[in-house]
């Protein structure tokens, strides 16, 4: 459902009134890198619970930048440099080679040490020791990812990034839950942040990635919560009569811009998240709704049918005039502003679908969806890809589409549906 109409629902609902992800990759990897990942080896005694090498290969695969070999057509697996002979994987026609090796770290736990080459350069590019606990060892594996992608691209990995979306299950009937929850980026451990039988939308993350704002309809009143995920404490900061919703974390985390109808019609306030105080930063007879901050902090993009039709506005994060920033098409709205502040990611009605597209900011469209209602559109924190709430078989899933094109992934849950994604903020 296009945001625009989330928000006469969301007007309707002022009115008195643990699965895990699964991802599939879709479309073809043509031009993709080859790179052979080779089981990590095992030092004697070191039984880790995690095979690290088969989630950096999953990692870079869902990029669609790389074609991981599959281990079955290794001719020999290397865990220590002077086991390498770049000659063989020459033959294999393998651009770059990953090595590694699991032992027991002196201090408890796994020590993992890994390494990267080029193989027809026949050089090491990189390599490094990192300390996990067992229950780390996946993100240990991300981190991993991570690196091996910035030093291959130029471009920092998000692997040990993480998402947050909102779940349902009976949808429509009376034993309906609605749950946000967080997973890693390639959909593992999820957690479920809120379980409820009412309404749950909009999750925003703060920047450190330490909080989500969301919006919930419990006693049947819209109210924004912030909510630490470590300690699971929330505070209620936005309740007003009618609307509260839409929240969005400013760069530095300080304040926060919503759309609040308790002046008498939905409009974009900003809020001092120290003191509470609201600054009104539209005043509008249209509805103003889906606020977005540009990287900086110093302008808003806003979401308004002031001229008939829903499109981007922007407006400087300290009042003024509102300017019209999107122009192809009659339906243009939920915009997200891209890491570096050059292009929007949005939702458009073309040929009466709904799609995502991103629109550079001096001028020019991409279409990156082609299904028939996609919607929550939201950056990876890199910039290189948009995840998207989209359709398959008449069922809410989630999409996720490279920037430059390419394989894209499709994230299913294996009960109910799933909408409304937020990418987080890298992570520490």
């Amino acid at each position: 459902m296009p945001r625009i109409v989330s928000l006469l629902l969301l007007c309707l609902l002022s009115l008195p009134a643990q699965a895990r992800l699964t991802i599939e990759i879709t479309g073809g990897v043509e031009g993709a890198q080859p790179i052979a990942v080779v089981p990590f080896g095992q030092v004697e005694g070191t039984v880790p619970g995690v095979d690290i090498a088969s989630v950096i290969a999953a990692d870079l695969a869902r990029t669609g930048r790389f074609k991981p070999m599959p281990t079955r057509e290794m001719l020999m697996t290397p865990h220590r440099a002077e086991e390498v002979d770049f000659r063989e994987w020459e033959l294999l026609a393998t651009n770059n080679l990953v090595i590694g090796e699991v032992s027991q770290a002196a201090s408890g736990g796994y020590r993992v040490d890994y390494s990267l080459y080029d193989v027809f350069g026949g050089k090491k590019l990189l390599g490094s020791s990192l300390q996990s606990s067992e229950q780390g060892l996946r993100l240990t594996a991300h981190r991993i990812a991570d690196a091996i992608y910035e030093k291959l691209t130029g471009d920092r990995g998000v692997f040990s990034t993480r998402i947050a979306y909102v779940t349902s299950t009976g949808r429509g009937t009376s034993s309906e839950r609605v749950t946000l929850r967080v997973a890693d980026a390639d959909g593992f451990n999820p957690q479920t942040i809120v379980d409820s039988p009412d309404p749950i939308m909009s999750p925003a993350w703060s920047p450190d990635g330490r909080k989500l704002a969301y919006v919930s309809f419990e006693n049947r009143r819209s109210s924004i919560y912030v909510q630490e995920l470590a300690s699971g404490r929330r505070d209620k900061i936005a309740s007003y009569p009618g609307i509260n919703g839409s929240p969005a974390f400013s760069p530095d985390g300080s304040r926060m811009a919503m759309t609040l109808s308790k002046d008498g019609n939905p409009d974009v306030y900003v809020m001092n998240l120290a003191s509470r105080q609201l600054t009104r930063l539209t005043d509008h007879y249209a509805i103003d709704t889906e606020p977005a901050w540009s990287p900086d902090g110093g302008t808003i993009y806003f979401t308004s049918d002031r001229g008939g039709q829903p499109q981007i506005y922007r407006v400087s994060a300290s009042g003024g005039a509102a300017e019209r920033v999107s122009f192809e098409g009659d339906y243009n709205a939920a915009a997200q502003v891209a890491p570096n502040g050059r292009s929007l990611a949005l939702v458009t009605r073309t040929g009466g679908s709904f799609r995502i597209a991103v629109d550079q900011l001096g001028g020019g469209r991409r279409l990156l969806s082609n299904g028939p209602l996609d919607e929550s559109p939201s950056f990876a924190p890199n910039g290189s890809m948009v995840i998207y709430a989209s359709q398959n078989n008449g069922r809410g899933v989630l999409a996720v589409a490279p920037i430059a094109g390419g394989s894209g992934q499709r994230l299913t849950q294996d009960a109910g549906e799933v909408r409304e994604p937020a990418w987080s903020p890298f992570l520490r």
